[in-house]
């Protein structure tokens, strides 16, 4: 083999490897984005099998809106639907935006994220701005929408986060101040016990998730702005 041929099978070589390098970045950014797909895609399947309500109330967000599963019984004669998944940040919300949010034409959106984020590198500061970006994607694609965002909720196992829990709820109440078709809900406050800590009764034993009766602290906030003619007008 010549001189030329060696050469030219070694760049060859070189773009081989960079090529593979690209492809496995791109696939686990990819990955990362799109990890929630299944879950997503499951909605789907569902809404075959089931017609979703017209026109709900949608509970969209991470796992704490997944795994509430009497919202039903506690908001009586709304048209609830669930699309809470995975440990999802509010990024992934946005990024499946259509499919958890736009399909289905809400006409209230209750939105739950930001938890996971703030223990998983992000900042305030991020999850501000991802609600920036949620609340633009309702104004484009969901316009008549109402909408309320839950504060990130204190809990035992993240109870260090607290500060920057308080910091981000502040910034979200600051971006939707002035805004008729938002509000932040307290759903802080009614989770901490008389030291100002989280209130371990009102949690699962992985003192991270809702039990009864932290959901039933949560409808008795949600409940009476559903009620209220500042949602779903």
């Amino acid at each position: 083999m010549g001189v030329g041929s060696v050469s030219r099978m070694r760049a060859f070589g070189r773009w081989v490897v960079v090529g593979f390098l690209w492809l496995a970045g791109a696939a686990a950014a990819c990955g990362a984005t799109n990890r929630w797909d299944a879950e997503v895609a499951a909605f789907a399947r569902t809404d075959a099998i089931q017609a979703p309500p017209s026109r709900p109330v949608l509970f969209v967000g991470s796992s704490t809106v997944r795994a509430w599963r009497t919202l039903a019984a506690d908001f009586p004669g709304q048209p609830v639907l669930n699309r809470g998944f995975g440990g999802c940040h509010l990024s992934d919300v946005n990024h499946h935006f259509d499919r958890v949010v736009g399909a289905y034409r809400p006409r209230v959106i209750v939105l739950y994220a930001g938890d996971n984020d703030l223990v998983e590198g992000k900042t305030a500061s991020d999850v501000s701005s991802d609600l920036a970006e949620f609340r633009r994607l309702v104004r484009e694609r969901v316009p008549e929408a109402r909408c309320a965002f839950l504060a990130i909720k204190p809990s035992p196992k993240r109870v260090s986060a607290l500060e920057v829990q308080r910091e981000a709820n502040a910034l979200a109440a600051a971006q939707v101040r002035g805004d008729r078709q938002w509000t932040v809900l307290d759903t802080f406050t009614p989770l901490l016990g008389a030291d100002g800590r989280p209130d371990a009764t009102l949690f699962k034993d992985d003192h991270l998730h809702l039990n009864p009766e932290g959901y039933r602290r949560w409808a008795g906030v949600i409940r009476p702005w559903l009620e209220s003619g500042t949602a779903g007008r």
